[in-house]
């Protein structure tokens, strides 16, 4: 495995967050029309639709789907069923940029959870990097100045993606053990459809908690047809196929700095939606951030 951060791999790893910020957005403009879990079942049914074509090699016999249905399940429960629905759950109540700034402790967890499941070591140079980046998204979320820090109060929706940042930990550093079938491995569409028909299984049973909770509503209309083409084409197979490629290559806590431009993105893409012009302060946290995963990378 390479884990010098070239710069093809540090286009992969930046290619997610900029879809991730999209995701943020538009589960927030459709909170009211699909429920939470219902919205990310959807989306990975669609997703499971596209890939169907493409990872024919899952179907065949020998690909380990059935074999190693315990990781497959697990890639599933983490990566699909659990990251995405608490965030889709997190947008209810939280807005774009809070839920994304919350996920941007990403690489604390991920070191975390590394060094205390996975055996890895974790380095000087990866804390500092950590805290780098971290100082970046907190210029994000107090706009620039300090004193607006103080205002900050944390809702349900942050605690939820609290929980689905955890979950994503645990799918990237399970992302790196080879425990795949080669051939299947070599293959991206035939890898990540494997993951998301699990995935689809474990959302479902979700969105069927949902249901006996309190029931599903949808309010259908061509923006919300749109939004679940959105994310079950972008945020999911591009994103996911990026993510993965780009986390074989540089390992996971590295990977992680890249999520912290996440907000960073969601700040300008709402920027953009609301018609308010990029601050200053943008540019001083992308270079914090950029400088954190610089200093992890070396």
């Amino acid at each position: 495995m390479n884990r010098q951060l070239t710069a093809s791999t540090a286009l992969l790893l930046t290619v997610p967050p900029v879809l991730w910020a999209g995701n943020a957005i538009v589960g927030r403009l459709v909170r009211d029309a699909v429920p939470p879990m219902t919205l990310n079942l959807l989306r990975w049914t669609i997703a499971l639709a596209l890939l169907l074509p493409l990872g024919r090699a899952a179907l065949r016999a020998g690909s380990g789907a059935l074999a190693n249905w315990r990781r497959y399940s697990m890639l599933g429960l983490f990566g699909i069923g659990l990251y995405n629905s608490l965030q889709y759950l997190a947008l209810q109540s939280s807005i774009p940029i809070n839920v994304t700034l919350v996920a941007s402790g990403m690489p604390v967890w991920m070191l975390l959870v590394g060094r205390l499941f996975f055996k890895a070591q974790v380095r000087p140079r990866q804390v500092g990097g950590a805290l780098l980046s971290i100082v970046g998204v907190l210029v994000v979320l107090c706009r620039g100045d300090i004193h607006q820090l103080a205002a900050l109060r944390l809702v349900p929706g942050d605690l939820y993606m609290i929980l689905a940042t955890i979950a994503w930990s645990f799918y990237s550093w399970l992302l790196m053990q080879q425990r795949d079938v080669p051939a299947v491995r070599a293959d991206w569409a035939a890898f990540l459809l494997i993951q998301v028909g699990y995935g689809v299984l474990w959302s479902g049973a979700l969105s069927g908690i949902e249901a006996a909770a309190g029931g599903i509503e949808i309010a259908w209309s061509w923006p919300v047809a749109a939004a679940l083409l959105y994310v079950a084409v972008g945020p999911a197979i591009i994103a996911m196929r990026c993510w993965s490629a780009g986390v074989q290559r540089a390992g996971p806590t590295l990977g992680a700095f890249f999520i912290n431009l996440t907000p960073l993105f969601t700040a300008l893409l709402s920027s953009a939606f609301l018609g308010e012009a990029p601050h200053l302060y943008h540019a001083l946290a992308f270079l914090l951030i950029v400088g954190g995963i610089a200093v992890s990378a070396r």
